[in-house]
């Protein structure tokens, strides 16, 4: 792990106004900018979110946790192999039978509502049939999918969940509503209720007065930029501005705020309100799943403490060092690996972008997956594009397999957020 320091600005004498040494004003400012010192921002530059900033800044100044630069780069042609094995493509998302197959405004709503609520469905229960989840259609749905499954099924029942103007209307949508919208199948109760609550709440205040009560004004707004339309999300709406301070410097994540724009990216294949011209600027999304599979991998490191910690499925405090180390080391090692895949296979910046994950909907495969994480495979016949979003849908995928499998070599951590 790098030793480097952060740089500390300090004050420098006054130069005379002749001297060889005067600083260059232009070359300054780019000092400040590049080290969140303020100054003028020039508007004519393309949008940047910062995240894989704050990421490297993070894992330089880990302690907690290291990558292990060999299994990183060993990972990374094993992820690219099954990559292409799979042929991700944008129009899996819609395979799903809960994702929505009509792509219009409507859509937008769905998906802004979905990952406006897209955190911590984790359960510290561990019979799995008491856990929390969401019967429709004559399934049970844990996880991220009972989410999903609770919104299709509202709007089944004629509850207009995705709807702002319903959200911010405490007459029609009372917590008593919003209760039966999020009914369980099981005695657990949907984690976090009241903060589900206050997110629908705020950000339909904000849609309504700000945008016109629609999430689609906030896309037209962005000119393609999906940076933009990540930097819109955070600046305006409280419950995705997931920022934190690490060793007195303030670092972003995002973690919903980016997946929003994934989502949209591939649920619209790409086109339409899924357009974005710097789509390669969103890093994986930091959450517990994908360090989770870093550490299977090798990649990631921990510290005999937090690695005890960890395994003793003891709560790790959000905001904390610890956390904050394995969210920030996690988007800078998947970054490692998308440039890894890049600099051996240069072909899959002329592939195209669009892609996204297979479903967790057949474990069976997602297994084989994982099994072949550690094995050789043929090489693909056909070269598919890789950005970290697709990185991230895969080991996400992956690691839904081996815990089916129950082979996970160890947990994930436990820390209860609306981050994520």
């Amino acid at each position: 792990m790098p030793s480097l320091e952060p740089i500390t600005p300090k004050r420098s004498e006054p130069l005379d106004a002749g001297s060889d040494d005067e600083a260059d004003p232009e070359l300054v400012e780019l000092l400040r900018q590049h080290f969140g010192l303020g100054g003028k921002q020039n508007k004519n530059l393309p949008p940047e979110t910062k995240v894989l900033e704050s990421a490297q800044y993070v894992f330089d100044n880990a302690i907690d946790v290291a990558l292990s630069p060999a299994q990183t780069k060993e990972a990374a042609e094993t992820i690219w192999r099954l990559m292409q094995k799979k042929a991700y493509s944008t129009q899996t998302w819609s395979e799903h039978e809960l994702h929505p197959k009509i792509k219009d405004e409507s859509t937008v709503d769905f998906i802004f509502t979905m990952d406006l609520l897209n955190f911590s469905f984790w359960s510290e229960e561990k019979d799995q049939s008491k856990r929390f989840s969401i019967e429709y259609k004559g399934k049970r749905w844990t996880g991220y999918w009972s989410l999903v499954a609770a919104l299709q099924r509202a709007l089944d029942e004629d509850i207009p969940i995705t709807t702002p103007d319903f959200w911010v209307n405490e007459e029609e949508c009372t917590e008593e509503l919003l209760r039966h919208v999020f009914r369980s199948a099981t005695d657990e109760d949907i984690p976090l209720f009241k903060e589900r609550v206050q997110c629908l709440r705020e950000a339909g205040d904000v849609l309504c007065n700000e945008f016109g009560g629609s999430f689609a004004n906030c896309i037209d707004s962005v000119d393609y930029s999906a940076a933009g339309l990540v930097n819109l999300v955070a600046e305006n709406f409280d419950c995705f501005r997931d920022e934190t301070v690490f060793h007195g410097r303030r670092v972003r994540l995002y973690k919903r705020a980016q997946i929003l724009v994934a989502d949209l990216w591939a649920c619209f294949n790409g086109e339409d309100f899924g357009e974005f011209h710097d789509i390669d600027k969103i890093t994986m999304f930091a959450d517990y799943r994908i360090p989770q599979m870093l550490h299977q991998l090798g990649c990631m490191r921990y510290s005999p403490p937090l690695e005890s910690h960890i395994r003793s499925l003891k709560p790790i405090v959000p905001g904390s060092n610890w956390e904050i180390e394995l969210r920030g080391a996690s988007i800078w090692c998947v970054e490692l690996i998308k440039r890894e895949i890049e600099k051996r296979h240069p072909e899959v910046k002329l592939a195209g972008k669009k892609g996204v994950r297979k479903t967790d909907e057949n474990n069976e495969s997602d297994a084989q997956d994982a099994q072949e994480l550690v094995e050789k495979d043929e090489h693909a016949k056909k070269t598919y594009g890789i950005n970290a979003i697709l990185i991230d849908f895969f080991l996400y995928d992956t690691m839904k397999g081996l815990e089916e499998e129950k082979n996970e070599s160890i947990p994930h951590h436990r820390t209860r957020s609306i981050w994520y």
